[in-house]
Formats: structure tokens, C-alpha cells, sequence
């Protein structure tokens, strides 16, 4: 069956902060200027916000220059940070350290990014963006030069042996004079990406961590409203980077979460386990005493920094957000860095069709404007900090300190990075950790976890997380490894079962919530994401 097709001048792919800063000002431009430009927002999740997951401070620079009337907009932005708390951790203990520069929250809201995301794209759509929720982006479209033409939704209705089903229809073709690419942490459109231009050619490997969130109502007696509390040390070992963060929202929720650095060596380590053991701690238990869990999620996050950053643009297109990695690591803050991105992105598109509306151009102009933006010189300054922690945690506290008091992040050196999954030790080198059994009233199973994140796919659908060759698992990873993957996935989605007096990968791809910690961290690099039909995952709601 033939794929039907639209036009469009850009189309965006990822409806989060970046992609939707850049719709909006691009339409803000138009409009501006009485310059015709349509518009398109693909989203997979199925509505914006719903695969949304950030702990959340978010710092407001990007959208005060975006959209300064934010606040009588009704933007979500109701709970300012009032208080900011530093800790560093032992098994029992609770040492409150002097808040780091970057760290400081003066100015910034605690909120759920996935509602900011969904305000935002009201604003999108009040500004003439057409969104399709529900849409994913499957496959990327060239013209016969090798420019971007544009992007294909992923066909619905398929069976699992990839044959049509009695409800089939084809994905539509979407063309573009240009695509942005804002499909956050590990896009999977945007892995292609980098292979087929070289993005990433002469620039560090991007490196990841994983971070858990869970969001819970609390006794108000143990509320504090604007409170942010961010620990490092126990659960972690001096040399696992991580570290977790409470944030006391408005209606007595409390967001928490916990971080674990995917360069960790030891297989046996489970950064979900990690997660509900921080919880027990003396110091932080006392917050959920008489509270209930309402939502969970996973989600990894680009950690490389500056010096990771790949080449942006390429013939037809470029990159936005996460998936460029311009997360500011130290500052555990990323959203405004990715909507200024967009932002940046959508003044260098807009011009560059003012002046030509020919279809597979480079937007060569837009890591220029990049370069001179407050992003770039955010990111330089604080390059430094997350490699430092390759050293361990005290060398690492006592550097930073250096480089952010002393040195103000212009060091005349750069540390770089090495790839994650290429980290791990031989099982046999390595301790077992034994974790505590959940206790179902603050600690928690992967299951009853995943259920709360809302996470659905149809299960006829074709496997969407697929193995390059299915021996691996069983004759490199299970042998050497102990199977890391049935650890590091925080939803239950990997597990050894015996089968006929042999064990076998049981991939669980209805769990799946979407996070890409498979795909970046299984060490043979065996796993590859890709898509499953639009609308399926989870749903995070508030989250």
C-alpha cells in the first residue's frame, strides 16, 4: 500500500521542550515578518507530555526571552525553589555541605516538565503549529542528492512476524524543506543520523546516566513547598557516580529520584534497586512516613557536556535538545538549555528560507549563533566537572571546587570521556550486591513500578527492541556478564528463563517505558532500539 504524503516548510520531530520552543518561534517569526511558513510537530507519545520525564527545577531564562508573559499565560510554573540543601550521605548519616555555585536554585520552579511540555504545546498550536500526537517518526526520508527530505511514521497494524494485519495502514511520508531532529536522549532517528553524516567524527562518544523518578503525595506535616534537597554518596560507592534529588512541589507532592552514571562497572549493579535503597535512608525515609506513591518513570539523559556535542547540522536538517546533549550536567538542569537550542535552531531555519526556500539545505548558520549564545558558554564552564568524577568522589568534589570557585570553569584543559558500554568488568572480578526485598510500602518491585508509569504497547506489534544477533545474550552477556540487562533495565523487560534445559532472553517488550538504557549501555552493543508503533509507552501524567 503506497504511503500517502504532506508538505511542509519544517517538520519537527519530538514534541518536548526543544522541539516545541523551536515550533513556536519559528511561528513567531512568521508572523512577525508576514512570512508564510507551515509548521508540523511529530510526537510518539500519545499526547505531548506523556513520554515527558525530568525531576524538575526548571530554570526560566529560555522561556522568559521565548515567551515573557509566561506567568499570565498560565504557564506551570507555580512552586518558586524557597529552600536549597546539599548532602552528602553515609549508610547513617546526613552531612550537609556548602550548596555548589552551579547548584543554586535562587530564581528557578519546581514543576512537572511533562505539564510544561503540554502548555507549551498550546502555545505551539495557538501560534499556527500543526501537532500530531501519537505519530512516530519511524524512518528518515532522503532526497536522491542524500539531503533530508523529510520523515516516515511508522506503519500501524502490523503483526509480529512484520506482516499485515486486518487493521494495517500504511505510515504517511512527511517532507520538509528542513527537519529538526528533538527526539531527546538516544533518538533513534537521530543514531542514524550520526552514522550516515559522521556527526560525531573528531567530538568525545556521548556518555549517559539513567535517572528514576518517582512521584508521591505526603503527609503534610512533612511538606515544605519550594524545598529542594539534592544528595551524593550512599547508596554509591565512591567510585558509581550518581546521586538523587528530593523537590516538595505545590499539593504535598514530593518528586524523587536518583541518577546512576551508565560508565559503572560492576554488572551486578541494579540502578532501579539503588534507587528504592536511597530511600531507606535514615535522613530521607521520614519524608514518605504515611505517604503514597502515585507515578513512576525512567528515563535516561545525555551526561557528555561540551565535549560531546557532534556536528548539529547536515544537508535538509538538524539537531535540537537532548539528542545534541546540551544538558547541563553539574547544574542537574537541561530544559532550558534545550529550548534555547530550539530557539537558536529556529532563527538560523527561518532566515535561511527567507533567503531560499529550496528544499535540502545545510543551516550552517545555526551553530554560529549557537557559539555566541549564553548555552555555549553555560556548557563550556562546566565541562570539566562530570569527568572529574572518573577519579572518584572526593577527588572529584575536592576538583570541582577548583574549577568552579578558582578556575571559573576556563581551565586551559579539557577531560574527555569513553564510551559507557565499554565499562563493565567481568562478573568475576566483581562483588555481588545483595538488595533487600521491597517491602511494598516504600520500597518497590520493577512490576508494580511499571504499572504506575501507565505504560501500554499493542502486543501484536513487532518487537521494538531487536537484536543484532540473538546469540549474544546467552553465549557473551549471560556468561561473562551475569546478564546485565535483566539489572539495568528499570522495567522488568530482560530476563534469563530456562527453556528446555537451556537459558534464554526473555524480552518483555510490553514494559518497556522507553528509556534507552539497553541500547546504550549492553555491552556487546547488541541492542537496538527502534520505535514501536506510535502512541505506545508510557503515560506520565505530572511527571
Amino acid at each position: 500500500m503506497e504511503r500517502e504524503a504532506m508538505e511542509f516548510d519544517v517538520v519537527i520531530v519530538g514534541g518536548g521542550p526543544a522541539g516545541l520552543a523551536c515550533a513556536i518561534r519559528l511561528r513567531q517569526l512568521a508572523l512577525a515578518r508576514g512570512h508564510e511558513l507551515s509548521v508540523c510537530v511529530l510526537e510518539k507519545g500519545s499526547e505531548i507530555g506523556a513520554h515527558i520525564l525530568s525531576g524538575a527545577v526548571i530554570e526560566p531564562r529560555a522561556l522568559n526571552e521565548l515567551l515573557p508573559d509566561w506567568a499570565e499565560r498560565g504557564a506551570p510554573l507555580k512552586t518558586p525553589v524557597t529552600d536549597d540543601r546539599f548532602m552528602l550521605l553515609t549508610k547513617s548519616r546526613a552531612v550537609r555541605l556548602p550548596t555548589p555555585p552551579h547548584m543554586q536554585n535562587h530564581g528557578n520552579y519546581i514543576a512537572s516538565l511533562g505539564n510544561v511540555c503540554r502548555w507549551l504545546g498550546t502555545q505551539a498550536e495557538a501560534a499556527g503549529v500543526d501537532i500530531y500526537p501519537g505519530f512516530a517518526a519511524a524512518e528518515v526520508l532522503f532526497h536522491a542528492d542524500g539531503s533530508v527530505k523529510g520523515v516516515a511514521t511508522g506503519d500501524m497494524g502490523r503483526l509480529k512476524d512484520g506482516s499485515e494485519g486486518p487493521n494495517f495502514a500504511p505510515g504517511m511520508e512527511l517532507h520538509a524543506k528542513q527537519t529538526i531532529f528533538g527526539e531527546g536522549c538516544r533518538g533513534s532517528l537521530t543514531k542514524t543520523l550520526f552514522e550516515r553524516f559522521s556527526l560525531r567524527a573528531g567530538v568525545d562518544p556521548q556518555v549517559f546516566g539513567l535517572g528514576i523518578k518517582e512521584l508521591w503525595e505526603i503527609n503534610p506535616a512533612h511538606h515544605h513547598v519550594g524545598q529542594v534537597t539534592h544528595t551524593i554518596g550512599w547508596p554509591m560507592n565512591h567510585n558509581t557516580y550518581g546521586g538523587s534529588w528530593l523537590y516538595h512541589l505545590e499539593d504535598n507532592l514530593v518528586s524523587v529520584g536518583f541518577v546512576v552514571g551508565l560508565n559503572y562497572t560492576n554488572p551486578y549493579l541494579s540502578p532501579f534497586d539503588e534507587m528504592q535503597r536511597f530511600k531507606t535512608h535514615p535522613a530521607i525515609r521520614e519524608t514518605f512516613a504515611g505517604a503514597r506513591r502515585v507515578s513512576y518513570g525512567a528515563r535516561a539523559i545525555s551526561a557528555g557536556g561540551f565535549q560531546s556535542i557532534p556536528k548539529l547540522t547536515f544537508p535538509g536538517g538538524l539537531l535540537v535538545g537532548d539528542g545534541a546533549g546540551f544538558l547541563n550536567v553539574p547544574k542537574i538542569k537541561g530544559s532550558h538549555t534545550a529550548m534555547k537550542s530550539g530557539m537558536t535552531a529556529a532563527e538560523a531555519v527561518f532566515d535561511l528560507l527567507c533567503v531560499s526556500d529550496a528544499p535540502g539545505q545545510e543551516a550552517l548558520e545555526y551553530p554560529t549563533r549557537l557559539r555566541s549564545t549564553w548555552l555555549w558558554d553555560e556548557l563550556y564552564r562546566v565541562r570539566n566537572i562530570k569527568p572529574s568524577f572518573h577519579w572518584g568522589l572526593w577527588p572529584a568534589i575536592a576538583y570541582s571546587a577548583l574549577d568552579s570557585l578558582v578556575l571559573r570553569g576556563k581551565a586551559p584543559w579539557t577531560f574527555h570521556h569513553q564510551p559507557d558500554h565499554e565499562s563493565l568488568k567481568p562478573a568475576a572480578e566483581c562483588p555481588v550486591i545483595e538488595y533487600p526485598k521491597p517491602d511494598g510500602v516504600l520500597t518497590f518491585d520493577r512490576l508494580s513500578s511499571v504499572f504506575l508509569s501507565n505504560t501500554n504497547h499493542e502486543e501484536a506489534q513487532p518487537g521494538h527492541l531487536t537484536l543484532r544477533d540473538d546469540s549474544v545474550p546467552t553465549r557473551i552477556n549471560l556468561p561473562l556478564y551475569a546478564g546485565p540487562e535483566q539489572r539495568y533495565c528499570p522495567a522488568g523487560v530482560y530476563e534469563f528463563v530456562q527453556d528446555g534445559g537451556h537459558e534464554r532472553l526473555q524480552i518483555n517488550a510490553q514494559n518497556c517505558v522507553h528509556c534507552k538504557t539497553c541500547d546504550i549501555k549492553d555491552p556487546s552493543q547488541n541492542i537496538n532500539w527502534v520505535t514501536p508503533e506510535g502512541g505506545g509507552g508510557p503515560n506520565y501524567p505530572n511527571m
